[in-house]
């Protein structure tokens, strides 16, 4: 699978806000296979971007390739399939159901499209520090811990890319570590692409490609 952009700049930017970009006003295009990093300071459209790509928002000029399938084509039906067996995504806000369990958030996503056993969200749940979480609700929990759920939870489904907008930001250096290592073998054991989105360079990050936005 690859995703290709035609001059993509979202329609709310000003004029020449998009000069200097690697992405936008690009023509560009991303491989299963590969790791992604990019740099985006506040307000270049770092969220928007992977809003674009996930295909939430269509607010943009220029194209979006799924292979060579214009997502503005898609409907929802075809976006939930894409999105159920293609793509998986760790979202800045996290979008987690706070009044349900934390077994229940990462075991309503597995079953909605099945990769992993249900032992491997212990598993997971223990290497990142969160094993005494999972029967508590996600209310209780800190930011932190938050993402740490949504990094598992985003694990649970197959994908061929990986997309993380800031998913680190409430984790201290070793927890992102952990987090990172954990995210990079599943994408290398699925030969699938992560691509990331950070104000700054993530130096354990195995990236292929440093772009900045």
């Amino acid at each position: 699978m690859q995703i290709s952009l035609q001059q993509v700049v979202p329609d709310f930017f000003e004029t020449g806000k998009a000069n200097g970009s690697q992405l936008w006003n690009q023509d560009i295009a991303f491989s299963t296979g590969e790791n992604v990093h990019i740099i985006a300071p506040s307000g270049s459209g770092k969220t928007s971007f992977i809003h674009f790509l996930y295909g939430l928002r269509k607010d943009y000029s220029g194209n979006i390739l799924y292979d060579n399938n214009n997502i503005k084509n898609y409907d929802a039906e075809k976006f939930a399939t894409w999105r159920q067996q293609n793509i998986s995504i760790i979202f800045q806000d996290l979008r987690l159901f706070t009044q349900q369990t934390v077994s229940q958030n990462l075991e309503i996503k597995r079953l909605l499209a099945p990769y992993h056993r249900e032992s491997r969200i212990t598993a997971m749940a223990n290497r990142l520090g969160i094993e005494g979480k999972l029967t508590k609700l996600c209310s209780t929990c800190s930011y932190g811990e938050q993402q740490r759920i949504a990094i598992i939870r985003a694990l649970q489904q197959p994908f061929d890319f990986l997309l993380l907008d800031e998913p680190f930001s409430h984790l201290d250096e070793n927890n992102r570590q952990k987090a990172m290592e954990l995210m990079q073998e599943e994408a290398t054991e699925r030969k699938a692409a992560i691509i990331l989105t950070d104000l700054k360079k993530i130096d354990y990050f195995k990236a292929e490609r440093l772009l900045y936005l």
